[in-house]
């Protein structure tokens, strides 16, 4: 009786060993109940925004199939490639300026500071606010007649009128990247001060006994060791400010003559303000592409780097 009440417990704690040593299938199982629940709640209202995309469905009208014909009519509308740059350019270039602002507060923050607690939250506040109060502060920061920035260079003699942020073109194209940026800044800084906190200071000691500089610390510990952190923060980074939407839409509406626009704020002024369903969606659909490809860019940099439990490059 006593072997075969071994040999019946011995597959399953060879089972539970197996698991416990493999971390990729552990991982999966842990993640499988959030799977399910993001599968459910977003397969949904993906499948109806792509089937959308086919249909020339408008408010108060179910519509018909029609195919790609939303997508033609959209290759050959100049107002939708234009906010095609305005996506690209302002992601590309809020993203970068914010990945190099927030690297350098926490690289700064991670020193030995008075006050560092009180100066970790007072960086949060800027994120911790909601976003239509921050837009309607950089609407009024912007404000034509009123702006404090046109005021304050007036006042030392800088200039001689008020700058037109919002109603000039490229003004308003570097005025609501600056509002993304200074909203984006604490995420990108309190996530790398995070994997900052992660680095041994004895390596950084061990670098400086052997003469390293600041500089070749920071580009032989911390780059490397920072790095899997830095991907998934720009994956998200990218993901936000590509997709931003209230933002936009309180400063400017997407104006001036659409200088703005970015795909999110044409895809709802087409559908919801202008009624046409299947036009806004296809616009939204239009944009998994882009979306998918900021996430295998940051998957497969991952891949190169067996960085967790101390594994080594590829």
């Amino acid at each position: 009786m006593a072997l075969l009440h071994a040999s019946e417990t011995t597959p399953r704690v060879s089972f539970l060993a197996r698991l416990n040593n493999n971390r990729n299938l552990l991982g999966f199982l842990f993640m499988l109940p959030a799977a399910a629940l993001l599968l459910t709640f977003l397969t949904y209202p993906l499948g109806l925004g792509i089937w959308l995309g086919l249909t020339d469905v408008k408010v108060g009208r179910p519509g018909v199939f029609i195919g790609l014909e939303n997508y033609i009519w959209l290759f050959r509308d100049s107002v939708f490639w234009l906010s095609v740059f305005n996506t690209f350019l302002y992601t590309v270039v809020a993203s970068f300026i914010k990945f190099g602002l927030g690297l350098w507060l926490a690289v700064l923050l991670n020193r030995h500071l008075p006050f560092k607690a009180f100066l970790r939250a007072i960086v949060l506040l800027p994120f911790i606010v909601p976003t239509v109060l921050s837009a309607l502060a950089f609407w009024w920061i912007y404000d034509s007649q009123d702006s404090m920035i046109s005021w304050s260079l007036i006042e030392f003699g800088l200039l001689d009128e008020t700058i037109d942020f919002l109603g000039d073109p490229n003004n308003a194209r570097a005025s609501v990247i600056g509002a993304n940026i200074w909203r984006g800044i604490p995420f990108v800084a309190i996530t790398l001060l995070a994997g900052l906190q992660t680095i041994s200071p004895s390596l950084y000691e061990a670098a400086t006994i052997d003469g390293a500089s600041e500089w070749q610390r920071f580009r032989h510990i911390t780059y490397p060791l920072l790095t899997p952190i830095i991907a998934v923060v720009m994956t998200f980074s990218v993901l936000f400010t590509f997709t931003d939407f209230q933002l936009i839409w309180v400063m400017t509406r997407g104006g001036p003559i659409n200088a703005t626009h970015l795909m999110a704020t044409l895809s709802y002024q087409r559908a919801i303000m202008g009624g046409a369903l299947g036009e806004g969606a296809a616009i939204a659909t239009a944009m998994i592409p882009f979306l998918l490809a900021a996430i295998l860019f940051s998957y497969f940099g991952l891949q190169r780097r067996k960085w967790q439990q101390g594994g080594g490059d590829d």
